[in-house]
């Protein structure tokens, strides 16, 4: 129970800092990751991605799923289930997009199954914070991400995206939570291997 104490006490910490950016600050931070993610060959090699669509001030992901698309990539993004887990469907341009639970922007595409997301040669989740040491993403406590990383191959690029300062010495661990490969921020790339 303690570590699910630490790790609500840490979710409100980086909320609040997050709260506290400006729009200003998360158009341009939104612009150097995809900038500096799009730049990496493997990324530039992947053909089919499975993302996300941000929301409030998680770091901005439109940007990067539509540039992604535009090159040519297949791009999967999560429908939340009833269960919490994530199926998935394909990105098929902007106009492709309907609220889904809880007003997150889905597509509308036909659902390609929760297993969709084996044959992704790259995964870019979202994060509140990933530990530095052992890579363990910090989500926001639903699961739905931890049991879709459970799913991917272990040399399957996973790239956390966070705000600078969310790359931290120490985050909570339970058996459940799974770690990434990469952290894109702002401030640039980071592996954990």
């Amino acid at each position: 129970m303690e570590g699910s104490v630490d790790k609500l006490n840490l979710r409100r910490e980086l909320n609040a800092a997050r709260s506290r950016l400006s729009p200003e600050q998360l158009r341009a931070n939104a612009v150097k990751v995809r900038e500096t993610l799009l730049e990496q060959p493997w990324v530039q090699m992947a053909g089919l991605v499975a993302c996300y669509w941000s929301t409030g001030s998680e770091p901005d992901t439109h940007g990067l799923v539509f540039a992604l698309w535009k090159h040519g990539a297949t791009v999967i993004l999560p429908v939340l289930r009833e269960d919490n887990d994530l199926d998935w469907a394909v990105y098929d341009g902007p106009g492709t997009l309907a609220p889904g639970r809880h007003g997150i922007m889905e597509p509308v595409d036909t659902r390609r199954g929760v297993e969709a997301i084996r044959t992704a040669a790259l995964v870019i989740v979202p994060a509140l914070a990933v530990d530095r040491r052992t890579g363990v993403r910090l989500g926001r406590g639903g699961g739905s991400y931890d049991r879709a990383l459970a799913r991917v191959g272990p040399n399957v690029p996973t790239v956390a995206l966070l705000h600078d300062g969310e790359l931290i010495d120490d985050v909570p661990q339970e058996p459940h939570d799974r770690h990434v490969r990469y952290v894109m921020t702002p401030s640039g790339l980071t592996s954990l291997m």
